[in-house]
């Protein structure tokens, strides 16, 4: 079944549109969560919220890219049950991948920087745009879906210090980047 079908099954309100969704994308979605939470319980758990919350924002949002949508749903809600506590305890892989990127990311917590954290996802998205595949899929990993960087130079086919010392390299240029830009780091 095509996305766009598993949406017009969400518009239909149909609960098939969960099925087709898990057997599409369930493994995308699982491993976010997993990646993040370090638990397959915790995962489990947070999967769910996410059929929830794709039932819940579809409609009335028409995702262009669903596995994008659901992906980012899982990595939200899981980044919010291990900052809650649920998953604290058991995965410091997650705190390490957040500490590596602040070197170069600032931090924004308020209100008030909502229009700042904006305008920083847009220049990360620019500066992704710049970079070849290969450093691409390498800050996606660790920097979005929070895998360990043993598991990404195995995916990569590389060895682990050179993925290291290549995703060090891909932080300062994006710190270069963002102080070009104006982005106070």
């Amino acid at each position: 079944m095509t996305d766009e079908e598993i949406i017009d099954l969400f518009f239909e309100r149909s609960e098939q549109a969960i099925s087709e969704l898990a057997k599409k994308h369930g493994a995308a979605v699982a491993g976010v969560a997993r990646s993040i939470l370090g638990d397959e319980e915790d995962a489990k758990e947070c999967v769910n919220d996410v059929w929830l919350g794709a039932w819940n924002s579809i409609p009335p949002h028409r995702p262009e890219a669903l596995r994008a949508y659901v992906c980012r749903i899982a990595r939200n809600l899981a980044a919010k049950r291990y900052h809650a506590g649920l998953a604290k305890k058991r995965n410091g892989r997650f705190d390490l991948a957040l500490d590596e990127l602040a070197e170069c990311v600032p931090d924004r917590n308020g209100v008030e920087d909502a229009v700042a954290a904006k305008e920083l996802a847009e220049s990360i998205d620019r500066f992704l745009d710049t970079l070849s595949y290969e450093d691409r899929f390498l800050f996606m990993r660790r920097y979005w879906y929070a895998d360990p960087l043993p598991e990404i130079a195995k995916m990569a086919g590389m060895r682990y210090g050179a993925a290291a010392v290549r995703l060090h390299r891909v932080r300062e240029k994006l710190k270069k980047q963002l102080l070009k830009e104006g982005v106070p780091v």
